[in-house]
């Protein structure tokens, strides 16, 4: 029987990428399957405290163990914009597209193009909090490529390739992402508390 651990996310994007990651060795609850249809508050000027404050809400109301992340575009030259608001940068319809739009748009033909994803695993079990930060760094592009992926993954190029996330298969970006970085601290940390 596996273990099984909900994921407060309304993105089915995620919630595959990390059951991808994780694999066999637990089971993820997306916020769907415990009837948890609300959004979740994201209030907090950092990407740490928002990704705790989504978890505490679901544990709160729903009364089970659960982790939430929150991931954050940050952009050298644009002074680590758009950073917590990257799902909503370019409103509250968090809208991909549009997004990428205002990115490339205000770097212009800027040549410090210089980017990170970071993204940071908030996990509530018994009342205790603990956080996982993942990081891959990259560049953004002058246009957007490839069909795959999701959010800023069709401008973004990670160090050491010549293609964006987007262009990338899962596997191979699960090899190198941000978010499984994360995914893998918090998987060695679950291996060892259980």
């Amino acid at each position: 029987m596996k273990n099984r651990l909900v994921f407060a996310t309304g993105n089915p994007n995620k919630v595959k990428e990390i059951s991808q990651v994780i694999g066999d060795y637990m089971e993820i609850v997306s916020l769907k399957e415990i009837g948890c249809e609300e959004e979740l508050p994201e209030t907090n000027p950092t990407i740490e405290a928002n990704a705790i404050q989504k978890a505490q809400y679901v544990v709160d109301h729903y009364k089970v163990d659960c982790f939430s992340e929150d991931t954050g575009l940050e952009i050298e030259s644009l002074n680590g914009e758009p950073g917590v608001y990257s799902a909503r940068y370019a409103g509250t319809e968090k809208n991909a597209d549009a997004n990428m739009n205002l990115v490339l748009q205000k770097l212009g033909d800027h040549t410090n193009r210089k980017a990170q994803f970071r993204t940071v695993i908030a996990l509530i079990r018994n009342g205790d909090i603990k956080t996982f930060e993942g990081i891959v760094k990259g560049k953004i592009a002058f246009d957007k490529t490839g069909k795959d992926g999701f959010g800023y993954d069709p401008i973004f190029v990670p160090d050491g390739f010549d293609k964006s996330f987007a262009e990338m298969s899962a596997a191979e970006k699960n090899s190198i992402s941000h978010r499984a970085r994360a995914v893998a601290k918090l998987q060695k940390y679950l291996e060892t508390s259980i």
